[in-house]
């Protein structure tokens, strides 16, 4: 009844004519018959009515009460459903707080609870989203998490060429390609890799590569495939001069190491300060105890440069 009383509150008290007595009556009706799919349905179609007269609040509200129905009703993970939340953040105002609330809960749903980062499909369709707004930073957080490694090139490509400098074209993919596999998703660094440098104006046909930094990522992928950790040290090694150019790009190195070359954990505390909790955001690292998967409940957008 908490939800029905909202849904009437909403519809009241906003101010808009368009819903009227019968929706709220559906509504009712829907709830207490435990309709779960005809209830969303309503509230998605009335937020959806309510963008279209740039009713934020009020949209926004049914937007989460969304939500709350797929919360209460235990409903599966559909591509039908993940697509209509979508649907509705792309509707939202891109500053909105309300925004950021609707897609860390919506993430958070996706995959059954806390501490996790939510399904790969809905962080596409935000990818995508926040891509065309030209919101790239946060679009490639959210390819990062999603199984779409050549959307993710395309779009990095249109970052590197609109926002970034020409001597950078190697560090937009190389960034890109050590988070995945930090993520230990090797397939997802490869299409990245390959797409990246195949469709970037500023680079030339490959490997080997102009940019020593290219030929680097080009070396570690085959090495991430043989698994031999002398292959790996060596690498890293005689790369270090590019490698400097980013404090980060040791860091990733680190975590690889251990996921793919068995290297053994650093003693001492290994990621802090700010470096650290990039690391650790990116990674999910509530993976590997229950502190850390607490740090993780909030699974929103975050800046990884």
């Amino acid at each position: 009844m908490l939800l029905v009383g909202a849904v009437v509150a909403v519809i009241w008290l906003r101010g808009l004519s368009v819903p009227d007595h019968s929706t709220v009556k559906h509504a009712h009706t829907y709830m207490s018959q435990a309709k779960h799919a005809e209830a969303r349905e309503l509230m998605h179609n009335g937020a959806l009515l309510f963008f279209s007269y740039n009713q934020q609040n009020s949209a926004a509200d049914l937007s989460m009460l969304v939500l709350e129905v797929l919360e209460k009703s235990e409903t599966k993970v559909e591509d039908e459903i993940l697509e209509s939340l979508a649907k509705l953040f792309s509707r939202m105002d891109q500053n909105s707080p309300e925004r950021v609330a609707f897609v860390s809960r919506a993430l958070k749903w996706s995959t059954g609870g806390p501490g996790k980062l939510g399904h790969p499909k809905l962080h596409q369709l935000l990818a995508v989203t926040l891509w065309k707004e030209q919101n790239y930073s946060e679009s490639r957080y959210h390819f990062l998490h999603s199984t779409d490694g050549e959307g993710c090139a395309q779009m990095l490509v249109e970052y590197s060429t609109s926002r970034g400098f020409r001597s950078e074209v190697d560090m937009f993919v190389a960034q890109a390609v050590l988070q995945f596999l930090c993520l230990k998703n090797k397939n997802g660094a490869s299409v990245v890799f390959s797409t990246y440098t195949e469709k970037h104006p500023s680079i030339e046909k490959g490997p080997p590569f102009v940019q020593p930094l290219l030929n680097f990522i080009w070396f570690l992928l085959l090495a991430v495939d043989g698994g031999k950790l002398t292959v790996f040290t060596v690498l890293c090694e005689q790369y270090q001069p590019s490698l400097k150019r980013d404090p980060m790009y040791n860091e990733y190195l680190d975590r690889i190491g251990q996921v793919f070359f068995g290297v053994p954990p650093k003693q001492s505390p290994s990621y802090g300060g700010l470096l650290g909790n990039l690391l650790n955001s990116l990674m999910g690292s509530g993976e590997e105890d229950d502190t850390a998967e607490e740090a993780q409940e909030d699974s929103s957008p975050i800046e990884l440069d």
